[in-house]
């Protein structure tokens, strides 16, 4: 008799075909088993945490950590963690993505993961810190930041997965916000094997795109620093766009359902005689023309990339602020120039966007509109972005899910594959002054497994722990409409429909 399947039977007790300790002795093609140890329920401490941070994964179940160094090139040093729930493990795999130039794994995205049951991954994406600066002379090390860390993780985590339970997952997700975004479209595009269900959340796909706005708004308040706008000038910017665009969609609640129908000139507050803390001098009305504007090529008169939506301005420290966006600055000095002494006011917008382009040439970027193999084999993408992203454009994921749908041939293809939510009010990942707390883990799963697409998805804003809003989001092309009554802070008075 085989007792142990017996066992299982009657205690419920996980099958597992190894002991975690014995996961240090695993042979897998490139990779090294560097460290293996069983954690505790509540025993997690976040490495470099603060003292008490500890505290905050106090309700993390046991797992069994997996720590890895993975070397698919001569040059490769990628880093990546495995947790495997000691119990009630869910049968699936979740892999989170990363944000920026990030070279640390996700702790606080595999914590929320494990506590859903979830055996989950991160990558270092083959980096330690938040710069490009690794990619200077090593080719190799940025072919792993752009793909292959992310792709080399998920191979090597259902093989831990399949070692440590007898079987490898059944479904696995990829959840993951800005680069995380541009992780998951990448990983749809180039290995649409890979994962069942895909989060996308403000992606920065167009990497080069992304990068040549964020110099395109540097240049634009600090190139004359008479364009640069002080930060507590930004409400009288925001209260203008409020006061011309916030009842277009019907209901006076401070957020844009649809920013892009909000045609605002910030001509409106400019001073009328002296320069004064509730107006903008000409040339800062001129920069706040440039920031919603997008980069525009200066021969062609083309827009390159677009720009930030109105609703967006009580972030634009993030963009317009004393010093040009890290990431971006950081991409034009380490990968298109390979020069640190680089200087952003440098920058031709036409040219050297062309010489951005060609460097790039689909090795970041996931740009690429092609999504049948992921469709193909049962694939299912979700897409968000906030219309207040101070960071990443909210149009550049509206252009991106227009050209999978041209690729396609229309919205009908896709539908049942593809749905791309705008967040009205929200901001790069979270934050902004829309509800933006939503269960996007949630969507996927009841798509996947149970075939249900999402019609809509609640979205609340909490404040010291209490629900103050909640608000449907809406599949693009549609909108939340107000029925006419009720409070305008509950979801089950607005329906989503078309503009």
């Amino acid at each position: 008799m085989n007792f142990r399947l017996v066992a299982i039977l009657i205690m419920g007790v996980p099958a597992f075909a190894a002991s975690c300790e014995s996961l240090a002795s695993l042979s897998l093609p490139d990779t090294t088993i560097t460290k293996v140890e069983s954690v505790g329920a509540g025993g997690f401490a976040m490495p470099g945490g603060r003292r008490g941070q500890a505290n905050r994964n106090s309700d993390l179940p046991a797992f069994c950590r997996v720590q890895a160094t993975l070397k698919p090139s001569s040059d490769s040093d990628i880093k990546v963690e495995v947790w495997l729930p000691a119990s009630g493990w869910n049968g699936k795999y979740e892999a989170v993505g990363n944000g920026g130039w990030s070279g640390a794994i996700g702790y606080a995205a595999m914590a929320e993961a494990l506590r859903r049951g979830y055996a989950t991954s991160s990558t270092d994406t083959g980096h330690e810190g938040g710069s490009a600066s690794f990619a200077l002379g090593h080719p190799e090390k940025l072919i792993d930041y752009a793909y292959r860390s992310e792709h080399e993780m998920t191979v090597k985590s259902k093989a831990i997965i399949a070692a440590f339970y007898g079987s490898g997952p059944k479904l696995s997700y990829w959840n993951g916000c800005s680069a995380g975004g541009k992780q998951a479209l990448k990983e749809a595009q180039r290995f649409p094997a890979d994962f069942d269900g895909i989060i996308a959340g403000a992606p920065g796909n167009n990497w080069t795109g992304r990068a040549i706005e964020s110099m395109w708004i540097a240049q634009a308040v600090h190139k004359d620093e008479a364009g640069y706008i002080p930060p507590e000038k930004y409400p009288v910017i925001h209260n203008a766009v409020l006061e011309a665009c916030d009842a277009l969609d019907g209901v006076k609640d401070g957020l844009l359902q649809d920013p892009a129908r909000c045609h605002f000139d910030p001509k409106v507050v400019q001073c009328k005689d002296a320069d004064g803390p509730n107006c903008l001098t000409a040339p800062q009305v001129e920069a706040a023309r440039k920031i919603y504007s997008g980069a525009i090529n200066p021969r062609t008169r083309q827009q390159i990339f677009p720009g930030l939506e109105p609703g967006s301005e009580l972030a634009w420290n993030v963009l317009a602020g004393p010093r040009p966006f890290g990431i971006g600055d950081d991409h034009f000095k380490y990968v298109v120039f390979k020069d640190p002494n680089w200087d952003y006011r440098t920058l031709n917008f036409d040219s050297d966007v062309a010489l951005a382009e060609k460097t790039d040439n689909g090795l970041i970027n996931a740009t690429d509109p092609n999504l049948k193999p992921f469709f193909g084999h049962g694939g299912k993408l979700i897409q968000y972005h906030g219309w207040s992203d101070w960071q990443i454009s909210p149009l550049n994921s509206v252009h991106y899910y227009q050209s999978v749908q041209e690729t396609l041939g229309g919205a009908s293809k896709m539908q049942d594959s593809y749905r791309l939510f705008m967040v009205p009010g929200m901001g790069h990942c979270g934050g902004g002054e829309g509800p933006n707390s939503f269960d996007m883990v949630g969507a996927i799963e009841q798509w996947v497994e149970k075939s249900a697409p999402p019609a809509e998805i609640i979205a609340s804003r909490i404040s010291n722990g209490k629900v103050e809003r909640t608000r449907p989001l809406c599949p693009y092309p549609q909108v939340a409409k107000y029925k006419g009554a009720g409070s305008i802070d509950d979801a089950a008075n607005f329906a989503c429909a078309l503009p």
